[in-house]
């Protein structure tokens, strides 16, 4: 069985910092900016994409659909 890398990227324009994406990850890849966005919103953001194996949990409890999820086999 190979290891799973991930990596997401997140829309911060479309990011409303809802918080679901980090209540989901498993890893605790995710956390929020201390700078709002356009919108006056405080966006996720990736803090540690090294520990993320690309799960996808994180985009599908997004509700702006803000969140890109990309996987490799290692």
């Amino acid at each position: 069985m190979k290891d799973l890398k991930g990596m997401i990227v997140i829309d911060k324009e479309l990011c409303k910092g809802c918080s679901y994406c980090i209540i989901t990850c498993p890893l605790g890849v995710i956390t929020i900016e201390e700078r709002f966005n356009k919108k006056g919103f405080f966006p996720a953001s990736p803090d540690t994409l090294e520990k993320c194996t690309g799960c996808g949990m994180c985009a599908q409890m997004c509700p702006e659909v803000a969140i890109e999820v990309y996987r490799t086999e290692q």
